[in-house]
């Protein structure tokens, strides 16, 4: 099934060919805007709330027209949001900085949806602890945020990826892999993860809750778009904080909602809240501002620009971490304040939580 951790190289392959500098999403004052995401939990609600009319409620609102459009390829998702074919995205935080930042598309995150609490593990075989994993090959989707639970993984018990061996494997091949005797340690999410708990031998030894707010799950838009259209922004955060707050409700139009948004993404009601008890969803508005107001964020962000230009992710130009500026709440820049092309804005956020969109 596809998801929000694909592999990274089909995006960098394809950053040559985009045209970066064509105005992307033709900045200007306009009402026609285009979003685009990806199956994953944390997403659902954007797919959802396209089809229960909640999309039409709140651009109708502020005269506007959003079309909604899902993508079975993430990767695909992030790259025609980069060449400027949509004005947002769903993207994790990682690969925000790493395409349309590092891509130079300055980008926005307006809607700080959610973050992974235990959606992403790292298994052994025939082992009780992470320690067991020194000397072992790895199975996972390289340069997806799973080498990066891996690389936070390995630094908390004093390893290194120099420790172990990377083997790169698709993430539809990974429970049938896990099955097979050569493999001994994989780093997976979810529903793999649920599924791989359960299969003889299996030890999960790690997990993203033990990473709490790093792993985090967005919705972003082209910087200058926004600053044009602030209603565009006013328009997401009601579309996702009306749904999400369905989501989470204790009532049977809450069910409801997470039977349908289980049966879009492949799977039931039962096994999408199992998916939703490893995630923490910031239905609450205030609680998404508390977060990506918290220096908590620069030290996470810190953390990905580092594993980013360990990679060779931030651009073939990228001389050091600090080659593409991130801009937090508060003033605080991260890197170059020259080239700031990533920014955390809690301004809609606040609106919503303020009862004021």
């Amino acid at each position: 099934m596809p998801t929000r951790r694909t592999s990274l190289f089909a995006a960098l392959a394809m950053l040559g060919a985009l045209s970066l500098n064509a105005n992307p999403a033709a900045a200007q004052a306009k009402t026609d805007f285009k979003v685009a995401w990806s199956i994953y939990v944390g997403w659902m609600p954007w797919g959802y709330a396209s089809d229960a009319g909640i999309v039409q409620k709140w651009a109708d609102k502020y005269g506007l027209t959003i079309e909604v459009t899902q993508f079975n390829d993430y990767v695909e998702s992030i790259n025609q949001y980069t060449a400027g074919a949509y004005d947002a995205v769903t993207v994790t935080n990682m690969d925000a900085l790493s395409i349309p930042s590092a891509g130079g598309v300055d980008t926005t995150a307006v809607i700080v949806g959610d973050f992974s609490a235990g959606n992403d593990a790292v298994f052994v075989k025939d082992g009780s602890s992470l320690a067991d994993i020194k000397g072992r090959d790895v199975n996972l989707v390289e340069f997806s945020v799973s080498h990066y639970l891996l690389a936070r993984a390995l630094d908390s018990v004093g390893l290194s990826e120099a420790d172990v061996k990377v083997v790169n494997t698709a993430d539809p091949d990974m429970v049938g892999a896990f099955q097979t005797a050569d493999v001994t340690a994989m780093v997976t999410w979810n529903p793999m993860v649920s599924e791989i708990a359960t299969l003889p031998g299996a030890t999960k030894v790690f997990d993203s809750a033990q990473i709490p707010g790093e792993i985090i799950d967005l919705m972003v838009a082209n910087t200058q778009v926004l600053a044009d259209n602030p209603d565009f922004g006013k328009a997401l955060a009601g579309i996702w904080y009306e749904t999400a707050m369905l989501m989470v409700s204790d009532t049977p139009e809450g069910a409801a909602a997470r039977a349908a948004m289980g049966a879009a993404s492949g799977t039931d009601q039962a096994g999408f809240e199992a998916q939703m008890a490893a995630t923490e969803l910031f239905d609450n508005p205030a609680d998404a501002v508390a977060f990506t107001t918290s220096p908590d964020l620069a030290k996470t962000m810190d953390l990905v620009r580092l594993f980013l230009f360990d990679k060779g992710l931030l651009g073939a130009g990228a001389m050091s971490a600090d080659a593409v500026g991130i801009a937090l709440p508060g003033g605080t820049i991260l890197g170059d304040a020259n080239n700031v092309k990533f920014r955390f804005d809690e301004t809609f956020m606040k609106l919503a939580a303020d009862g004021a969109l």
